[in-house]
C-alpha cells in the first residue's frame, strides 16, 4: 500500500499554476474512456472495484486506471489534465483551493474511515495528558499530524514545549515503535492495525477524538473524489455514471466485504485478514447518504469549510478558501 497517500501536499501552491502551462487533456477513445488516477489507498477502493467488477462497463463507461505513488503526482495530473477521475484525501485539495485552483470539481466522498487511524500507545499512557513528556511519532503534514495537534491542544497541551513530536515516514513507525525510539504513534491503516498489535499497546484515541468529527463527523484528511473540471462541464452524464458506478461498489463492500476483498488483493498487496479488517473498519457511503453529506448545505461540506479554517490556525496552509465553490453536487 502507499504509505505516502495521506501526506499533505507541499508542492501545492505550484500545481495551482500547472493548466497555465496548457497541458493536453487525455486523447479520448470513441467509446468514452476516461482515467482515473488511484493508489492503493483504501479511498479508491471503490472506484478500483468498480473498474474490476465491470460496474464502469455496465454504465457505458471505459475507465482506465493509472497509479500513483504520491497524492502529490496524482494532483499534478489532475492540474495538468492528464487523468480525468481522481481519489485524493482532502487536505491536498484545500491546499490547492487556498491556492487558487480552478482546474478540479470536489464531486464526492467515498468513505470514513475514523475507526483506521489514531493514536497509540503503551499500557502506561491512559490520556492525552499522560503524553506529556513523550516523544510521538508521526508523518508530518499528514493527516495524523493534523489529529495530533488537534487532541494535545483539546488537552491543552502545547506541541512544541509539552512533547517531542518526531517525522517519520508511515512505513518507519512500526519499526521505531517496536525498537522504543518512539513512546507513542499517530498512524493509518495499514500501520495503524500492524502496530495496534504490537503487545502491549493500545489505541489511545482515534479520529472520532478529532475536534470537528464530534459535530461534522469529518476526519482530519477524509476522501473526496475530483473530476475534472473540463470533464464536468463537457460531459457531466459521464461523471454521473462514474458515480452511480462507485456507489454500487459500495454496496459490495458493505454487504459483500469477503467478495469485495477478493479483488482488491492484488491492488493494495495486503493479505487477506489484512484486507478484509480494512473493509470491515470503514464506512462505505451509499448514494443516499452522500446526498445528505454533499448537497446544500450537506453537513460534510461545512465539515470541509471548518477543516480549512483549522489548517489555517495550525499553519498548514496559508488561508481557509471558500470550500462550496469548489463542490459540485449536481452529479448525484
Amino acid at each position: 500500500m502507499n504509505m505516502n497517500r495521506r501526506a499533505m501536499l507541499v508542492r501545492t501552491a505550484a500545481l495551482a499554476g500547472a493548466s497555465a502551462l496548457g497541458f493536453p487533456m487525455v486523447a479520448r477513445a470513441a467509446n468514452a474512456s476516461y482515467t482515473y488516477g488511484g493508489s492503493a489507498w483504501l479511498g479508491h477502493y471503490s472506484a478500483y472495484i468498480a473498474m474490476k467488477t465491470g460496474l464502469f462497463a455496465k454504465q457505458g463507461l471505459d475507465i482506465k486506471w493509472q497509479s500513483f505513488a504520491t497524492s502529490s503526482d496524482r494532483m499534478s495530473a489532475v492540474m495538468a489534465g492528464n487523468i480525468d477521475l481522481a481519489g485524493t484525501g482532502v487536505v491536498s485539495s484545500l491546499a490547492l483551493m487556498a491556492a487558487g485552483a480552478r482546474q478540479f470539481q470536489v464531486i464526492a466522498t467515498p468513505n470514513n474511515f475514523g475507526r483506521a487511524e489514531g493514536v497509540l500507545v503503551r499500557e502506561d499512557v491512559k490520556s492525552v495528558a499522560d503524553l506529556k513528556g513523550k516523544k510521538i511519532g508521526v508523518t508530518y503534514a499528514s493527516s495524523a499530524h493534523v489529529l495530533l495537534l488537534d487532541v494535545l491542544r483539546q488537552a491543552g497541551l502545547n506541541p512544541d514545549k509539552d512533547v517531542s513530536i518526531i517525522n517519520l515516514p508511515a512505513t518507519n513507525l512500526l519499526s521505531a515503535y517496536q525498537g522504543k525510539q518512539i513512546d507513542a504513534a499517530v498512524a493509518w491503516t495499514p500501520a495503524f492495525d500492524r502496530i495496534k498489535a504490537v503487545p502491549g499497546t493500545h489505541v489511545l484515541l482515534d479520529d472520532t477524538a478529532f475536534s470537528l468529527y464530534k459535530q461534522y463527523a469529518i476526519t482530519p484528511g477524509p476522501d473526496v473524489l475530483l473530476t475534472h473540471a473540463k470533464l464536468g462541464r463537457d460531459n457531466p452524464e459521464a461523471v454521473k455514471k462514474f458515480l452511480q458506478a462507485v456507489f454500487q461498489a459500495n454496496t459490495l463492500l458493505t454487504e459483500q466485504p469477503e467478495e469485495a476483498a477478493g479483488v482488491l488483493l492484488e491492488l493494495t498487496g495486503l493479505s487477506k485478514e489484512e484486507q478484509l479488517a480494512v473493509i470491515k473498519q470503514t464506512q462505505w457511503y451509499s448514494a443516499a447518504d452522500q446526498k445528505a453529506l454533499m448537497v446544500d448545505p450537506g453537513n460534510f461540506v461545512g465539515g470541509m469549510q471548518k477543516l480549512a479554517e483549522m489548517l489555517v490556525s495550525l499553519k498548514q496552509i496559508d488561508k481557509a478558501p471558500t470550500v462550496k465553490d469548489w463542490v459540485q453536487a449536481s452529479y448525484l
